[in-house]
């Protein structure tokens, strides 16, 4: 299939088209409300369902419900309507129903503004609501892996009954890129739908599907299992990209736009004659901490760059155990760093070692 130019949220939502979503509830709010918008014109035209809801507390509602009768569902938001989200991300994790959800993230904390930014990195790896769970965390650096990050996200779901979240910012949610999008996937028949789903108790036992346990020793059950659950996602699921790691011995790590930005910097550093490499998770749950270890015996210091003030820097340094200097550097507000920005930062760190 031939390339085609794509805005980054037109994209994400055509691409969640193709991968089969039968339904998506949401609330506009910028940098994201290009994925509504699409949404809003193209289900329709296919038969199937788009809602825009009162609010996010109300789409994350109707989400989970239609996550319980099976439905291939999702929905989108950006920053501030995400932590509207959470008591509704919390029930959806404890009743194991696989669901997708979009953070296209802006500048914080509060309303902020409508910038680029990574500051929602904690809130979307540490739990993304209260208990004990996570959800699965995919950061794409640009439209054509935004594309396929969405189609795994709805893999990932379903095939562990849990929350894949996409995080990106309103650079990658704005730009427009040459991608191509995958084949179109049939949408799942009524009668196709997995076995747990609440469907009408017609000739089978009752389904019963709640986050309400009464009782410590019934709760706890729940979380072992969700725990063994999470200890299998982590062995299996754990996504990163490398560049130029070979030889290197400084080693750059950074997500999303910014690990697009450091890839100019990892060839401007190699052209002044440091060895840097760079390190770009993919997964930022499950995190790649085992690799980063082992790259930790190889450099001499890690610099951690990020569009906060030290979210995902707090994992590398636990990754690293103190075998080498980790380092941070980061703009916020809705700021983006750039090269020339970096490549001091980098130098300090090479004297420093």
């Amino acid at each position: 299939m031939a390339k085609e130019l794509w805005e980054g949220n037109a994209a994400i939502a055509e691409a969640a088209i193709r991968a089969g979503v039968e339904a998506f509830f949401g609330y506009p709010i910028t940098p994201q409300t290009e994925v509504l918008e699409h949404f809003s014109k193209r289900l329709p035209e296919l038969g199937r369902v788009f809602l825009q809801a009162e609010s996010e507390v109300a789409s994350i509602n109707m989400v989970y419900g239609a996550a319980c009768a099976g439905a291939r569902v999702m929905t989108s938001s950006s920053s501030p309507g995400i932590s509207l989200m959470q008591e509704g991300l919390s029930y959806i994790a404890c009743s194991e129903v696989p669901v997708v959800v979009i953070n296209i993230m802006r500048g914080g904390p509060g309303l902020g503004n409508v910038q680029p930014s990574q500051g929602d990195y904690f809130q979307a790896v540490k739990m993304a609501g209260h208990g004990d769970f996570h959800p699965i965390v995919l950061a794409p650096a640009n439209v054509q892996e935004a594309i396929d990050y969405v189609v795994l996200a709805f893999d990932l779901a379903e095939k562990y009954r849990t929350i894949a979240m996409v995080v990106a910012d309103g650079a990658i949610g704005q730009m427009m890129e040459p991608a191509e999008m995958p084949p179109m996937r049939p949408v799942r028949p009524p009668e196709e739908r997995p076995d747990w789903a609440l469907t009408g108790a017609q000739g089978r036992e009752p389904n019963i599907i709640t986050s309400l346990y009464l009782g410590a020793e019934n709760l706890e059950r729940v979380n072992l299992r969700l725990q063994a659950k999470l200890k299998e996602i982590a062995a299996n699921e754990v996504r990163w990209k490398e560049y130029s790691t070979e030889d290197a011995d400084l080693l750059l790590v950074a997500f999303g736009t910014v690990g697009r930005v450091c890839q100019t910097v990892v060839r401007e550093a190699r052209k002044a004659g440091m060895k840097v490499g760079l390190l770009r998770p993919v997964t930022l749950w499950p995190f790649p901490s085992g690799r980063i270890a082992e790259l930790a015996e190889q450099v001499r210091g890690v610099l951690t760059v990020e569009m906060n003030a030290g979210q995902m820097v707090e994992d590398v340094r636990l990754a690293v155990e103190g075998r080498c200097p980790v380092r941070f550097y980061g703009r916020m507000g809705g700021v983006i760093p750039l090269p020339d920005e970096i490549l001091p930062e980098l130098e300090k760190l090479d004297k420093e070692c």
